[in-house]
């Protein structure tokens, strides 16, 4: 996700996109214990999306708390 898309959204939308990213990496060490996992590839991308989106959530509260 592009780093201009992430600071447009709003507190709200951050914080549901990384309650799905949660759900979606949950899914995916489910898959991974019952040998189902097809990318195994897409746990990086999703540990790097959730730090992304807590870098600007952790921003994004500083400045209302500012």
């Amino acid at each position: 996700m592009p780093k201009l898309d992430l600071q447009t959204k709003t507190l709200d939308e951050l914080e549901t996109m990384l309650k799905s990213h949660m759900k979606e990496r949950m899914n995916l060490r489910f898959q991974k214990s019952m040998g189902q996992l097809e990318k195994p590839s897409r746990f990086k991308i999703l540990r790097k999306e959730i730090a992304r989106i807590n870098t600007f959530l952790n921003i994004k509260r500083k400045k209302e708390n500012a």
